[in-house]
């Protein structure tokens, strides 16, 4: 009896890391990129996103991309609100972390995350979403917390 839980204990142990992951092989399908707004106080900002709206689409998010454009980025869709940590385990991008509130309003930006950390970044609230783009474009856009992201998600 001991082996056997010995033996489960060990299994478990082993598959556990493979949970919410995916690895590089692994398809994962965002269909279109879809634009999404930033309205800050000198203007608009336009960009195309990938939408991760199921679990598999939000466990990959940027993992295992080389490169993106200065105007391209991720929108993470959330069921419910909730407080959200990102991390940047095989993401080789420095990306910049926008948590969105329900409304669409920027609460909070982590700038240049770093790529391959497993430091997580944290909402620290509850949000709807994050956004993420290209590290640097929202200081180089001016893009501030309690600016507006206008997307279908956030009904606006």
């Amino acid at each position: 009896m001991k082996r056997l839980i010995a033996l489960s204990l060990t299994i478990t142990l082993l598959a556990a890391p493979a949970f919410g992951q995916t690895a590089r092989n692994d398809v994962v399908n965002f269909g279109e990129p879809k634009p999404l707004t930033i309205v800050t106080e000198e203007g608009s900002h336009e960009f195309m996103v990938d939408e991760a709206k199921t679990m598999a689409q939000q466990a990959r998010g940027m993992m295992f991309r080389d490169s993106m454009g200065a105007d391209t980025g991720m929108i993470f869709e959330f069921d419910e609100p909730k407080i959200a940590t990102i991390w940047m385990k095989n993401t080789s991008i420095p990306l910049d972390i926008l948590f969105v509130r329900s409304n669409g309003k920027i609460l909070k930006i982590e700038h240049s995350h770093k790529p391959y950390t497993l430091r997580s970044a944290s909402s620290e609230a509850v949000i709807a979403g994050v956004v993420e783009l290209k590290g640097g474009e929202s200081k180089a856009r001016g893009i501030r917390p309690g600016d507006t992201i206008k997307h279908p998600f956030f009904g606006n």
